[in-house]
């Protein structure tokens, strides 16, 4: 049953009534969409890169239908740098057999094992047979790091997908980086589901004096958390925007918010009542189904591009945090960045296909939402730049393309890229808990 999308409407954080003269004088400010200065440094990052990751996929571990080793095989083929297996509340560590098995629905057939032989060659596959039944060995996370791991183009994060919930809601948190297995930590409520798992990841990192990075998962997976659920995670403060599973309402329907929504929610609540900051998106696919028999959730539809110097989990969960990446499902950017008054971006284009831009923030009016999550500006320049007023909250990008998805989670997915959100003038900086550096990309 898909819950209720209470807006800020309902809860009386919107001005529902705007004067002519109001919009007039708003959108004379905001039609600042234009070529990258002159003066700015657009090569301040040189010495960095880009890379592109998955933070969101499952194998035989838990509930995927792929052996580690064909799922991992499939992201460096399609030129990832990075990739996290977040299966549900275990490693990739110890000893699993799994059952091979010709008939019934069998997650591991024979012509799989056959195909992992036929690519990794005999002495990779490891199987025995225990009264009558095939089993095949998984591989381990440090066997899969020695296989395909090379410095400086491909590296493995250890990561779980904290699988919790509370009643009947779901309640998935990823953890990455991490050390050790974190066990579900329950709670009273969902909210308190939610944060007691942030603050186990949180505490995992302190204790294994590692950075390490919490993301709520799938927030509009049915049943849903409210967009209010997502604007109180304190501690950390990444969400997926876009998830590529085919039960997940990127989208939203008549009841429930899209997750561009929720985002937009999430940000007014955060950077005025709440007092807790920035909240910055990823894309993940989510894949659990890798042998092209089931489509429900395939490898592919939604990735991270992250900037830093040093491909190491060290340097991606470190440029992560500072929010030095960007969600995509297609979209590529060359770069983006911020001043104290403006917020820039630089699309990677390809021939024949159009881009449209969209700046996306809350103004405010005498300490109030005016329309919490309005598009201040829109254009279809390359290398669009938006200049912010004194009202604005916050703002973000989002990027779409006249393509559609090759391998879309629904019918209408375009190609997209969001980029993260950066304080406005109109943030309350001296507040206690507030946001830190007007117009910047901030750092935990």
């Amino acid at each position: 049953m898909t819950l209720p999308y209470r807006s800020l409407v309902d809860i009386d954080l919107t001005i529902r009534l705007r004067s002519v003269a109001a919009v007039a004088t708003a959108a004379m400010s905001m039609v600042a969409c234009s070529a990258p200065t002159a003066d700015r440094p657009e090569d301040a990052l040189a010495s960095s890169q880009w890379w592109k990751g998955n933070t969101h996929t499952h194998t035989l571990w838990s509930d995927g239908n792929a052996a580690p080793e064909h799922v991992v095989d499939w992201y460096v083929e399609h030129g990832y740098d990075f990739l996290v297996l977040s299966d549900h509340n275990v490693l990739s560590q110890g000893e699993l057999w799994f059952p091979v098995l010709a008939a019934g629905p069998s997650r591991l057939r024979p012509s799989d094992v056959g195909a992992l032989v036929q690519h990794f060659g005999t002495d990779w596959v490891v199987a025995r047979e225990v009264d009558g039944r095939l089993e095949m060995r998984l591989k381990t996370l440090p066997e899969l790091k020695d296989a395909f791991e090379q410095p400086g183009e491909f590296i493995l994060i250890q990561g779980e997908e904290i699988t919790d919930r509370f009643e009947e809601h779901e309640v998935h948190v990823n953890g990455l980086n991490l050390a050790d297995v974190i066990p579900p930590q329950g709670g009273a409520s969902v909210r308190e589901t939610v944060q007691r798992n942030i603050d186990a990841v949180i505490a995992h990192g302190r204790e294994h004096d590692r950075p390490v990075l919490a993301h709520l998962n799938h927030p509009n997976c049915v049943p849903s958390l409210t967009p209010e659920d997502v604007a109180s995670i304190r501690g950390e403060r990444f969400f997926e925007v876009y998830n590529g599973h085919r039960s997940v309402l990127n989208h939203g329907d008549a009841t429930t918010a899209s997750t561009d929504r929720m985002w937009d929610t999430a940000l007014t609540l955060r950077l005025t009542t709440l007092r807790l900051g920035l909240l910055y998106g990823l894309a993940t696919d989510d894949a659990h189904h890798h042998h092209g028999r089931n489509p429900t959730s395939t490898p592919g539809r939604g990735w991270v591009w992250v900037r830093c110097e040093d491909l190491t989990p060290a340097g991606i969960i470190t440029a992560m945090r500072s929010g030095a990446f960007y969600a995509s499902t297609g979209v590529k950017l060359r770069d983006f960045g911020a001043s104290d008054d403006a917020m820039w971006l630089s699309i990677e284009t390809e021939p024949g296909v159009a881009y449209t831009t969209e700046f996306i923030g809350t103004r405010m009016r005498d300490g109030r939402p005016v329309e919490v999550g309005e598009v201040l500006a829109t254009t279809t320049a390359s290398r669009p730049e938006y200049r912010l007023p004194d009202d604005v909250l916050y703002v973000r990008a989002r990027v779409t393309s006249s393509r559609s998805h090759p391998n879309p989670f629904a019918e209408g997915d375009m190609e997209t890229a969001w980029g993260q959100p950066i304080t406005g003038p109109a943030a309350d900086l001296g507040r206690p808990g507030g946001p830190r550096g007007r117009g910047r990309l901030e750092s935990p």
